[in-house]
């Protein structure tokens, strides 16, 4: 600590980041990076790179990569604002719009929200999910005040309809709907259609998990265009060039390679099925997810006991000291040879227990 922190840096409970071990050994499911590499449209985008590129700024408001997601969306590029990882997006969109205001969360779900209203000074009301760790659609209708959701919620993985988001936008068009849809693409609804109707809904997305991108950096915001004005501001008092050119132009082909998106979503939703499967069978109570993971418990076993059990086997999963999830590990769908690991590993930690 120095001196010469303000006192807001000194009152900072900074998020804490998933582990990214140095050892390629492990099996690694406890960020949900995608299962399988990029595209070859986009690898090919990379290796296109020129030195003269590279020697010059980027395009400070990513045109071309703006008018490929507008042309996927169906909406106008003046509706896109796109930034440096999901994360920077949604710390604009706090900054730009909720600093200093009453916001509402849940209490149990991504856990940058409280950080970033500590550091915006928001007054943060974390909203209990039901006992099945559903959303209390009723309970956040029942303020005014803005909400920022994670559909499909991380870590449960558990998502709303579009009908149910909807409700709460038609409820009160005074009231800030943020959805971050960091997960979009593994079976959620996505709300990006309603944002021509309400002028309230901001839809924050990340290339890292749908595109296998998370080592490129690249975020965005789809909502109504006076609300990207007010992103563009933050932005442009921040960082003019938050995207290089070797992001732009790799997301660029990222978000028209659509038939990629569809396959290898495809693929992980088949792996997450026979995780689901595998992992009932030894024991474990799985929700049912939308997402790239499982949030799963095991009936007789401590969620502690099977984190350093399954560390043991090199098998890297998340798990959070907290009341409501103390007991359950998050664990990221990976391959199906991946899955066969993960489940031979879990099947000698059960056997222990049950003798």
């Amino acid at each position: 600590m120095s001196r010469f922190w303000t006192k807001t840096v000194s009152g900072l409970t900074p998020y804490i980041p998933g582990e990214q071990p140095a050892s390629h050994s492990l099996l690694k499911l406890n960020t949900n990076e995608h299962a399988l590499p990029p595209s070859d449209a986009v690898m090919e985008a990379i290796r296109s790179s020129q030195a003269e590129q590279l020697r010059r700024y980027p395009d400070p408001t990513a045109k071309g990569l703006r008018e490929a997601i507008a042309q996927v969306e169906s909406l106008a590029p003046d509706q896109v604002f796109v930034g440096n990882g999901s994360d920077e997006v949604l710390a604009h969109i706090w900054l730009s719009l909720l600093a200093g205001r009453p916001v509402q969360t849940l209490d149990t779900t991504y856990g940058f929200y409280p950080v970033w209203a500590q550091l915006y000074q928001s007054a943060l009301t974390e909203v209990p999910v039901l006992a099945d760790f559903s959303v209390d659609v009723e309970a956040l209708m029942a303020s005014e005040q803005a909400v920022v959701l994670a559909n499909p919620n991380a870590p449960t993985g558990l998502a709303l309809s579009r009908e149910e988001i909807e409700r709460l936008l038609a409820d009160s068009p005074d009231r800030l709907v943020i959805v971050d849809e960091a997960y979009y693409g593994f079976g959620a609804d996505t709300v990006a259609p309603l944002i021509d109707r309400y002028d309230n809904l901001i839809v924050s997305r990340s290339l890292s998990k749908s595109h296998a991108l998370a080592g490129l950096r690249v975020g965005y915001a789809l909502a109504h265009q006076d609300l990207i004005e007010g992103l563009n501001r933050v932005k442009d008092s921040f960082n003019s060039y938050p995207l290089d050119v070797v992001a732009q132009a790799a997301a660029k082909v990222a978000i028209l390679d659509t038939l990629w998106q569809e396959q290898s979503a495809a693929v992980i939703t088949e792996s997450r099925k026979r995780m689901t499967e595998g992992l009932e069978v030894l024991g474990f109570e799985v929700l049912p997810s939308s997402a790239n993971f499982l949030f799963i418990r095991h009936r007789a076993i401590s969620g502690r006991k099977l984190f350093d059990g399954l560390r043991q086997h090199d098998i890297l999963v998340r798990r959070w000291d907290k009341p409501r999830v103390e007991q359950w590990l998050r664990i990221t769908v990976g391959t199906i040879a991946q899955t066969e690991s993960l489940l031979a590993a879990c099947a000698p930690l059960c056997r222990a227990e049950d003798a």
